[in-house]
């Protein structure tokens, strides 16, 4: 098989080489003949779809080019296993029954034995093209594809789970994957829960089971606004009657939590439930210091309060609704999860779940093999903690955002400052000035505070929003200093930090990331900041790492284009070029609005001797940014220890047709 449709867009050519195109038309191309089959396409239709508008002579040139890209991995010959035929109406892609999964996925469905069905599970990666950039128009194309083989995936899960096979089989390990990777890319489908649901049953994990549902439950309640279907809510009931649980019922009866510490008004608050472990007793040990470890990584995270381990673990064994739980132990969020060992692999399923609503805010699941277990448990706290505090941030920031202006205290005020100090444009970033100007106003104390406004006002000038970029600086400072003893904050820290550095200020700059990092070794900010740090003091060959591990911690993160283009400038200032200007790309791509993309991409593909792209991203850039001109970027403070690349830079912007003055 050397086609690979589902879950993205794999090819290989003939040699064993990965397939590819010259451009993202051809490779789209492709995969439209490969969904079409033997029966192809009119070559009228390919070139309205893929080059509307551009007339008719202009759109075959271009179905021209597109076919001979291809051709040249596939060229037509007598033994040739895969080659693209056609005539002067039609255009067709012929190769061998196997040569696709999408086909061998189709073969395997019209079977009826579970084997025949765990293989197409296995064929399942995801969605048609899932993860390809699918330009406008085109989307129209694929898009019945992508429906029509995610209900095909959806029947495939329940026809499996309805005949389960043996407990720990290869096709009951094929049913559970196929029902996880249909979930990761939509929440609300129901077949794959309830197959979960079943798997659970029928290892005897009815609590695991019930909680599925409820995530069912929450996922549909919060996307969809609806109930479970009938057959799902069945399928509950069934259980509940067979484990004697009820999942909103009291617990008179069983251990009560205890008593918990006080906390401050503000801080949302977290309980960290204790783990399913679906595999055997000998395994308890493992899911117990999973809890443990996630318990005392959050715990460093001085954002929110965290639960005590006694308290949270006097649920152990029995089932609770995540709301009940939220009532006794006075919490605003749960932390809920499954620990299965599999032979040398372990699979842990982490969610967060608002103890109100019952919403599931973020969920994940990790793999990795038994051989250090330990090592292991410190690898998803930490990933867990870093992709858990964006979450509860975010959770904390649509709760502001529903109150009434005259119930807002000093907290709502930055909370709701948050999502508009990612540095994305001038005018969300003027606004979280303002919020936490008024933040400041009920509370001049407030610490984080005075360092959000510094790190506001530095993103001013560094993305040369100012008219007076050293006016803005400035201020930064000035802010830095109004926040007083901010010494056991981490994210006020991180924010201050990341001020003085786009001030010029590197060493005073390190001192305080480094103490965010000391009290949060998990906090994603602070390692991108510190990755940038890393490329000002003209250290870049230790920024690639800093990055990673942001993004690692936090891959949903509200900032991750900024580590991305943060690892793009690591890999342009040590040679990586072609790599740098393709992160570049992807960024424009997902924020087409973030200006200082155009930036990076003008400077890194004039570099590359690619003038044509270097000029499209100055003129997107003067057209977002008119005033913008090389004398004002270079005189920032952050090229202040890199003469040399700031000349290199200067020199690009010059060749791309930025102005000087």
């Amino acid at each position: 098989m050397r086609i690979r449709l589902l879950g993205g867009l794999e090819v290989t050519s003939a040699e064993g080489q990965p397939v590819r195109f010259a451009t993202r038309k051809s490779a789209l191309l492709f995969a439209a003949l490969v969904l079409a089959g033997r029966r192809g396409h009119p070559r009228e239709r390919l070139c309205e779809g893929f080059w509307p508008g551009r007339g008719d002579a202009q759109s075959r040139n271009s179905l021209r080019q597109a076919l001979a890209d291809i051709r040249r991995w596939f060229p037509a010959a007598g033994n040739a296993a895969i080659s693209i035929d056609g005539d002067q109406e039609t255009v067709a892609l012929t190769a061998g029954p196997d040569e696709a999964d999408i086909w061998l996925f189709e073969r395997q469905l019209a079977e009826s034995g579970t084997a025949d069905l765990a293989c197409a599970a296995d064929l399942y990666r995801g969605d048609v093209l899932a993860g390809e950039a699918i330009p406008d128009g085109l989307d129209e194309w694929f898009s019945p594809y992508q429906v029509r083989y995610r209900q095909k995936a959806q029947q495939l899960v329940e026809r499996l789970s309805l005949a389960p096979p043996e407990a720990g089989s290869a096709d009951e390990a094929a049913c559970e994957w196929l029902a996880e990777r249909l979930l990761a890319s939509d929440p609300t489908a129901e077949p794959a829960h309830r197959a979960l649901m079943r798997i659970h049953a029928a290892r005897g994990h009815e609590n695991a089971a019930l909680r599925q549902f409820e995530t069912c439950r929450a996922a549909l309640k919060k996307y969809l606004g609806v109930e479970p279907e009938a057959q799902t809510q069945s399928l509950a009931a069934s259980l509940q009657t067979r484990s004697g649980n009820r999942p909103t019922a009291s617990t008179h009866d069983t251990a009560q939590p205890v008593a918990t510490p006080a906390r401050p008004q503000d801080q949302p608050s977290v309980a960290v439930m204790p783990f399913d472990n679906l595999g055997g007793a000998e395994d308890e040990y493992f899911a117990d210091g999973v809890v443990e470890e996630i318990t005392a990584a959050l715990s460093r995270i001085r954002d929110f309060f965290v639960i005590a381990r006694q308290s949270a673990f006097t649920y152990k064994g029995r089932f609770a609704d995540v709301r009940e739980v939220g009532r006794e132990l006075g919490v605003n969020y749960v932390v809920e999860g499954t620990v299965r060992r599999g032979g040398d692999r372990l699979r842990i399923s982490v969610q967060l779940v608002d103890a109100d609503t019952r919403t599931q805010l973020w969920s994940e699941r990790y793999e990795g093999a038994t051989e250090d277990v330990f090592e292991f448990q410190d690898r998803i706290a930490a990933q867990v903690a870093g992709a858990m505090h964006p979450a509860i941030r975010g959770a904390e920031i649509e709760l502001a955002r529903r109150k009434p202006p005259t119930s807002l205290r000093a907290y709502d005020f930055v909370m709701r400052a948050y999502p508009n100090i990612w540095g994305r444009r001038k005018d969300t970033n003027d606004q979280a000035i303002e919020l936490l100007k008024r933040a400041i106003a009920i509370d001049p104390a407030y610490g984080r505070a005075h360092a959000l406004l510094a790190w506001c006002r530095a993103s001013n000038a560094a993305y040369l929003w100012a008219e007076q970029p050293e006016r803005e600086l400035e201020r930064a400072r000035a802010a830095v200093e109004a926040a007083g003893s901010i010494g056991d904050d981490p994210t006020a820290l991180a924010a201050a930090g990341s001020a003085l550095s786009m001030c010029g200020e590197q060493e005073r700059a390190t001192t305080f990331i480094e103490r965010a990092l000391a009290l949060d070794p998990n906090n994603a900010w602070a390692w991108a900041r510190h990755g940038w740090i890393a490329i000002y003091k003209d250290e870049a060959v230790r920024a690639p790492e800093r990055f990673q591990r942001a993004m690692t911690l936090s891959p949903m993160d509200p900032f991750a284009f900024n580590m991305r283009l943060g690892m793009a400038t690591a890999l342009a200032k040590t040679g990586s070029l072609s790599q740098a200007v393709a992160i570049a790309r992807e960024v424009i791509a997902a924020h087409p609005d973030i200006i200082m993309s155009y930036r990076y991409l003008a400077a890194w593909s004039a570099m590359s001797g690619d003038l044509e792209t270097a000029r499209w991203a100055a003129q997107k850039l003067l057209t977002a940014q008119p005033g913008f001109t090389i004398e004002r970027y270079r005189s920032l403070p952050i090229f202040r220890n890199t003469p040399e690349w700031a000349d290199k830079v200067v020199e690009a912007l010059i060749q791309a047709g930025l102005p000087e003055r």
